[in-house]
């Protein structure tokens, strides 16, 4: 009798398990490759262009290169480096890392505000009471 209730239950238990499973679909490579691209791609433009978009991007055969982003195109984009005026075209394919070096506008609105207050407040709290 126990054998059957013990069976019982570990029927219904690897029915449950077998229910519960989902397939893990692997993604291909080449997809893979397409997902790293499009989040360079979203990320150099988040930084914009000029002097003050200052990125530094590691590409896939290690080496760095640093500089400001000069022009951005639908396959690649160039960093000019502002020291020697080098510009060098890369393709988002080919970027393993991009950094970049400037604040966004609702971290400046941040720090100035954190320092209004700390001008502000600071002064006020240690002056001395009477």
């Amino acid at each position: 009798m126990f054998r059957k209730f013990l069976s019982l239950v570990s029927l219904v238990l690897l029915g449950q398990l077998m229910i519960c499973v989902q397939p893990a679909y692997a993604n291909s490579k080449a997809e893979e490759q397409l997902r790293s691209a499009e989040r360079v791609r979203a990320s150099i433009a988040k930084l914009g262009v000029g002097k003050e978009a200052r990125v530094t991007v590691k590409l896939k055969d290690r080496t760095r290169i640093a500089g400001y982003v000069s022009e951005v195109n639908e396959d690649h984009f160039v960093i000019t480096d502002a020291g020697t005026g080098a510009s060098t075209s890369v393709t988002y394919n080919n970027v393993s890392q991009a950094r970049g070096r400037n604040l966004s506008s609702g971290a400046k609105i941040a720090i100035a505000i954190g320092l209004i207050v700390l001008i502000v407040i600071v002064p006020i709290l240690l002056l001395p009471k009477t």
